[in-house]
């Protein structure tokens, strides 16, 4: 991660001069990434995908804005997590907080070899969270942020989003522990 982050801020200084083929290469370095955050918060595969255009737009519009361009993941899922919660409000104010119906049944985005009734369960626990552990969950275990990009995608301090991940956790330990033991693991 280290190598993409200085390969990442030469790329947004060539954008920042115009290049568009650089912004382009690193909207096809972060398009997976980004979408899959999204569905995940969202649900629905068709707002997943407009939300990422949208967060690429901005993010291209604003590109001069981002003070340290080593910061580029924290910042650019900063436009993702805005975006998610702008759009969730508009459907209702309380569906900022959950998943919208039928976002158990997917499963998550890394290719596992675990059996597909583990993959169900945990996608299923995981959309039973509170929104706001679910997504530390999500930037933490799927997307790999460290605990202060994190905070800063939330603009939540460190110790907020430690708690938020370790109580998510124990939450789905405690739900996934009746799956492991009917022979699942």
């Amino acid at each position: 991660m280290i190598f993409r982050a200085a390969e990442d801020a030469d790329l947004i200084r060539e954008a920042r001069r115009g290049n568009v083929e650089a912004y382009n290469l690193l909207v096809s370095r972060w398009e997976k990434r980004v979408f899959n955050y999204l569905l995940r918060i969202v649900g629905q595969r068709e707002d997943a995908l407009d939300l990422s255009q949208d967060v690429f737009l901005k993010a291209y519009l604003n590109l001069r804005k981002l003070d340290d361009p080593a910061r580029f993941a924290p910042w650019l899922f900063r436009i993702a997590h805005n975006e998610a919660y702008s759009l969730l409000r508009k459907h209702s104010p309380a569906a900022a907080d959950n998943l919208p119906e039928g976002a158990e049944n997917e499963l998550p985005a890394r290719g596992t070899a675990f059996p597909p009734e583990l993959s169900i369960a945990v996608a299923t626990a995981l959309s039973r969270l509170p929104g706001d552990q679910r997504e530390a969950v999500v930037l933490k275990i799927y997307q790999g942020f460290k605990f202060e990009e994190i905070a800063e995608i939330l603009s939540t301090p460190v110790s907020t989003v430690k708690s938020r991940l370790y109580t998510a956790l124990e939450q789905l330990k405690a739900e996934l522990a009746p799956v492991k033991s009917r022979g699942a693991s």
